[in-house]
């Protein structure tokens, strides 16, 4: 391996992470722009896709809507393996993601499992994400006690 490899590698993580980090802070435009302009960004829940968006604009408006649903959001990155092609590389990435929103006065903690499968690109000297793939593969709902 190289160590051109190796610093890429690194520079995805740092991508991956990035993007869990800003959106559990809520700065959706910062999100974003881990995007490339043309990004595909889809969501499957029990196998079914039930959100794509195309485009930055789509993408922030979608990311803005389900942010003002949620109180709070924390997410843990596990595994993150990729392969690099050039200027290309393909990911899979797992993180537990929990999400508090209220639900006529109550917390519901919402607790995801997730696989991500993306398409990286490198381009104008850095990393980006072209196209990912959320498979939301565990849903625990629960109301929270205080």
């Amino acid at each position: 391996m190289t160590l051109e490899i190796l610093k890429s590698k690194e520079e995805l993580r740092a991508l991956v992470d990035a993007y869990a980090s800003l959106g559990d802070e809520k700065k959706i435009s910062q999100v974003i722009d881990l995007f490339t302009p043309d990004l595909r960004y889809n969501v499957f829940m029990n196998n079914s896709l039930i959100s794509s968006v195309s485009g930055r604009e789509n993408m922030e408006q979608d990311f803005n809507k389900h942010a003002s649903e949620v109180k709070t959001y924390f997410t843990l990155n596990g595994q993150h393996q990729v392969e690099i092609e050039g200027n290309r590389a393909t990911g899979v990435s797992f993180s537990q993601i929990k999400m508090i929103r209220e639900n006529e006065g109550k917390d519901i903690l919402s607790d995801y499992s997730v696989r991500y499968d993306d398409v990286y690109v490198f381009e104008d000297g850095k990393w980006w994400i072209k196209e990912r793939n959320g498979y939301f593969l565990i849903i625990e709902t629960r109301t929270l006690s205080k």
